[in-house]
């Protein structure tokens, strides 16, 4: 059975950035339909796969939930679409929510009581749980019950009540945020990396034969190596070049019109934006290139922190143009190199354009 349910999400200022690698409302329902439903269609992380193939498998075969899954790593990696493949393979529905929608115990235990019997719940942003819903989620993970409080002060009592048994697959860009006993309480943990460009090169084009577009490999891999090693920015870019190559040339996409496509949108052979090079320059010119904290840089930017190190930093630690230090964010003579700037030497004098 298919997923059901739209991801429970809040709106970011990086849902503006064309390299985002967030959903926008308007791309959402386009990329529903460009996901894998079977782990057979699903490209890249192939020890994820084998892994859950060979556990999904044994499951099936007792009749059992899948224990429960956690999925980590940086936005736009596939961690949505491989619950939604989860459920398919073991033929249950999907029911999806986040951490941030789950406000009280209570509407956690609405969630709990409307599942079937070894039905997938999905949580995105599970590390944003609050405590007291935890609380309750840890014996419904466990033991299958769900603890239900009646009434107040001294006639209070406590009321276990069982639950089907389901399969919770969590999902976190921020496995640092996670407490222990959550952590603790999933029987399989994977971590999903960057995808290789020939990888990325496979989905672009699986992605331009389900929407039509006439592609031929060479600008495939254009647009796979500028997508930061992430499938749903090699989707998002695929349907931008559509558009461009619709309405500058005759619909069809080549290298040539792609890199044309995607420098008019300001994104580099690198898959840099404005916004990254934005980051660049400030460490670099702003602040000639010494360290700088992260509050201090995100007010120089125009951004929140949190943006800066799930949704910018990543991509530019990854290709080595910025360091993390203890006294703070530092630009890399790469960096310089990439901006065109000259690297400057310890005895130089360092000062700023402004």
């Amino acid at each position: 059975m298919s997923a059901t349910g739209p991801v429970s999400s809040e709106w970011s200022p990086d849902d503006e950035r064309l390299v985002s690698a967030r959903y926008t409302p308007d791309d959402l329902e386009i990329d529903r339909s460009l996901r894998p439903k079977r782990l057979t269609d699903y490209l890249g992380q192939p020890k994820v796969k084998e892994s859950l193939g060979v556990l999904i498998e044994a499951a099936a075969a007792r009749n059992e939930p899948l224990d429960h899954v956690l999925l980590s790593g940086p936005p736009g990696l596939g961690k949505t679409t491989l619950a939604g493949v989860i459920a398919n393979e073991l033929g249950v529905t999907m029911k999806t929510t986040s951490g941030p929608a789950i406000e009280r115990a209570g509407d956690l235990a609405a969630v709990l009581t409307n599942l079937e019997e070894r039905d997938v719940l999905f949580i995105d942003e599970i590390h944003r749980l609050n405590r007291q819903v935890e609380e309750v989620l840890y014996p419904a993970m466990e033991d299958f019950v769900l603890d239900v409080v009646i009434g107040k002060g001294p006639a209070a009592r406590s009321l276990r009540l069982e639950i089907p048994r389901f399969t919770l697959v969590g999902a976190t860009t921020r496995t640092g945020l996670l407490t222990a006993p959550l952590r603790d309480r999933f029987g399989m943990s994977f971590r999903l990396d960057y995808y290789a460009a020939s990888e990325l090169e496979a989905i672009v084009k699986r992605s331009a034969a389900i929407l039509g577009v006439d592609i031929d490999g060479e600008g495939a891999a254009e647009i796979a190596r500028r997508s930061r090693g992430t499938p749903r920015l090699a989707n998002r870019l695929l349907k931008r070049v559509r558009d461009y190559a619709q309405v500058r040339h005759d619909g069809r996409v080549n290298e040539d019109i792609a890199a044309e496509a995607l420098a008019f949108f300001e994104v580099d052979h690198l898959g840099l934006d404005k916004m990254d090079l934005r980051i660049l320059e400030t460490l670099i010119v702003k602040f000639s290139g010494r360290p700088v904290g992260l509050n201090t840089l995100a007010t120089s930017v125009g951004e929140e922190t949190e943006t800066l190190e799930d949704v910018y930093e990543p991509f530019l630690l990854q290709l080595g143009f910025l360091m993390r230090t203890p006294k703070g964010r530092q630009a890399t003579p790469r960096a310089y190199e990439h901006l065109g700037l000259s690297v400057p030497t310890p005895d130089a004098p360092q000062g700023g354009l402004f």
